[in-house]
């Protein structure tokens, strides 16, 4: 994949003109870091989901860290972002939207789930990706391995840890969860944020069925290898 990005950057930096290449050359800004600050938070915030903080404290030492985060960067960071809530409320609406009309969709998942015949994990795989392509990859990840809690598979493919799931199949749900999350803008959220970021910013973003064929010629055939390589 990252040989393919740096065949595309090419393909589009060939297509610039002579001026706007001497505009890059003459003010090119070193690469840098500001608000390093914020790793510090960023790694409380993972502390806390490691350590499994209960909720409602998880949620509120979350928000403390995020108003900490906001007090110890500096202002100049943000406006030279140009930052502003728009995206991520906007994500959080697109995304409550998701959650609230695919709950149904779950429970008849979670129900009958077993009766779809799914026991490889190349199954698994795609069909765990498929959901998640069009929903987070959290619940995905939770109706799919509850799924496969379920189904009594072989002993000879079941690993003796009390989870009844083999490692293959929990891999299969695994990685189809979070990599499918990239086929389309509201498999995750990030795709969706960075999309009306770049959108705030005048740049130019492909339609939504736009993103998906971007997307399906460049994923696709990563998958299918990664399939027949890890889940056949």
């Amino acid at each position: 994949m990252l040989f393919i990005y740096y065949l595309i950057d090419r393909y589009f930096w060939a297509k610039e003109s002579l001026e706007t290449k001497k505009w890059d050359e003459k003010y090119q800004i070193p690469l840098s870091l500001h608000g390093k600050i914020n790793f510090l938070w960023l790694l409380c915030i993972i502390a806390i989901i490691f350590f499994e903080v209960k909720s409602p404290y998880r949620e509120l030492a979350m928000l403390a860290l995020c108003a900490i985060s906001w007090l110890f960067t500096p202002k100049g960071v943000r406006e030279a972002h140009k930052f502003t809530f728009n995206p991520i409320i906007e994500v959080a609406i697109l995304f409550f939207g998701i959650f609230v009309t695919m709950v149904p969709a779950l429970q008849i998942l979670h129900i009958h789930g077993k009766d779809m015949g799914i026991t490889l994990p190349w199954q698994f795989f795609w069909l765990t990706g498929g959901l998640s392509s069009f929903l987070d990859n959290t619940p995905t990840y939770l109706v799919y391995l509850s799924l496969a809690e379920s189904l009594n598979l072989p002993s000879e493919i079941v690993l003796h840890s009390g989870s009844g799931i083999s490692h293959i199949i929990l891999s299969a749900i695994s990685c189809g969860a979070v990599f499918m999350g990239a086929n389309t803008y509201i498999g995750n959220g990030p795709n969706f944020m960075v999309k009306v970021i770049a959108e705030e910013n005048s740049i130019k973003m492909p339609s939504f069925f736009g993103y998906i064929i971007w997307s399906g010629l460049i994923l696709l055939p990563v998958f299918i290898l990664a399939t027949l390589i890890f889940f056949i």
